[in-house]
């Protein structure tokens, strides 16, 4: 039944399932309760402190919401609305022929983006399974489309990554999304501490790979997507703080280009179970 009304979904044009997430993102934000505090309080800490913007945030986050049926399941009518002009990120780390580490943080649409990089060859995504178990025989079919395989974010899922790097392969992950306990480190976020993941760090050190910071811009009136890559300096620090910090930096520096399409509902301040408490002051 699930599956049956995503693919009904699937088939309402872009612009339409856009109009319907940016009105339903809107009126959810207007209901006072947990959801509009920490949208507003994470936009406040990043600088973005206007009503109007907190507003503009809940309805890109409810497009983000609407178009995942048709990203899941009309691939190949999604990726003929993907643009972009920075292609040349990607073609020179393809050059060097050593694999390429992409972190998609959780700003635009981070789900047209693996798919749209299988055209460089495979690409293995790292994703944590759904709470709900009836959700799983749907994210399986979502996720892994021709060319992009999903592994789940445990130690069978990294040693799946380090296989693929290995082979000079694409792996992806989500930078910004809070690990467990003793995988992190606090680094600055947007001027506060934010549990931080190491394993991006610890991927790229061991298998020398290129690292590519990269999002899907959501375009207006349902045109589709511009995708942006940043590329890391090399060589990283040697450092699981450093390198945590370096990423954090560079992910501003993205979502700043396009802020109200970052998920700031997020809880990426909270401390994890068993994770030591964060610094009282600064890093």
């Amino acid at each position: 039944m699930l599956l049956f009304l995503l693919r009904l979904l699937a088939s309402v044009p872009l612009p339409v399932l856009h109009a319907i997430g940016r009105v339903a993102g809107r009126l959810v934000y207007a209901l006072p309760g947990k959801y509009r505090d920490r949208l507003q309080a994470n936009a406040r800490q990043a600088g973005y402190n206007s009503p109007a913007f907190a507003r503009a945030a809940a309805a890109q986050a409810g497009a983000m919401i609407m178009e995942l049926p048709k990203v899941w399941l009309r691939n190949t009518e999604c990726l003929s609305k993907v643009v972009t002009d920075e292609d040349e990120v990607v073609k020179a780390a393809l050059a060097e022929g050593r694999g390429i580490l992409y972190l998609t943080p959780h700003l635009g649409c981070f789900e047209i983006t693996a798919r749209y990089l299988t055209q460089h060859g495979p690409i293995t995504v790292m994703f944590r399974p759904p709470r709900k178990p009836v959700l799983a025989p749907v994210m399986d079919a979502a996720r892994n489309t021709s060319g992009v395989k999903a592994v789940p974010a445990n130690m069978q899922g990294v040693r799946e990554f380090v296989r693929a790097l290995k082979r000079g392969e694409a792996v992806g992950m989500l930078p910004d999304q809070v690990p467990t306990q003793g995988d992190g480190v606090w680094a600055p976020f947007f001027g506060r501490p934010a549990y931080t993941m190491t394993l991006a760090g610890k991927l790229a050190a061991q298998t020398g790979v290129a690292v590519i910071l990269m999002a899907g811009e959501r375009l207006p009136k349902g045109k589709g997507w511009r995708l942006h890559y940043s590329r890391l300096p090399e060589p990283l620090p040697t450092d699981a703080a450093g390198q945590a910090r370096l990423i954090n930096a560079a992910m501003e520096t993205l979502i700043r280009k396009f802020p109200t399409q970052y998920l700031w509902s997020y809880k990426r301040y909270k401390v994890p179970e068993g994770a030591p408490p964060p610094p009282e002051t600064g890093l």
